[in-house]
């Protein structure tokens, strides 16, 4: 296994992280502690998502904080990654191909950066603002939730479509 120490000043308390053959992190803190299947999670993960990550242990107890991905080894940014890649699914749009009507609910049908799909809008509610005026939330009525980054590069039809629900 490889194990890891992270000594950066940004982070709390020095600890070790290695994976498992079975694919669980194991986190071991400054003083030998170990914890096993540990979950990161970001505090800010669309305003900032290589920021403020919490390392939890099974009980959901913090039992490491990062402030910055960046101030880590590359080795343990890179499980930190994979770990929180497999816990997020955001989808982001791209494009938006139609809609299948403008009032809700209604179909969407959008390219995102894992593909296209369609989702069932239940209300103008479910489009919020976030961090600058340009980045949008959209949630469907499943409960998963599509980021739009930058609303202003998104393409006019696209814009159009976006411009009738806002």
């Amino acid at each position: 296994m490889n194990h890891t120490l992270v000594t950066s000043p940004a982070v709390a308390d020095a600890f070790g992280l290695e994976r498992t053959p079975f694919g669980k992190l194991v986190l071991t803190n400054a003083q030998g502690q170990r914890f096993e299947a540990v979950v990161p999670v970001r505090a800010f993960p669309i305003q900032a998502p290589e920021e403020g990550i919490s390392v939890l242990d099974t009980d959901g107890h913090e039992v490491a904080w990062v402030r910055n991905l960046a101030d880590l080894a590359p080795h343990t940014q890179d499980l930190l990654r994979q770990a929180l890649a497999l816990r997020e699914f955001m989808p982001v749009i791209e494009r938006i191909v139609s809609v299948s009507g403008f009032s809700t609910p209604c179909t969407w049908a959008v390219e995102t950066d894992r593909g296209a799909c369609e989702f069932v809008l239940r209300g103008d509610e479910d489009i919020r603002r976030i961090g600058t005026e340009n980045s949008l939330l959209i949630a469907d009525a499943h409960g998963i939730h599509y980021l739009v980054r930058d609303q202003l590069a998104l393409d006019a039809h696209s814009k159009k479509i976006l411009d009738r629900f806002l």
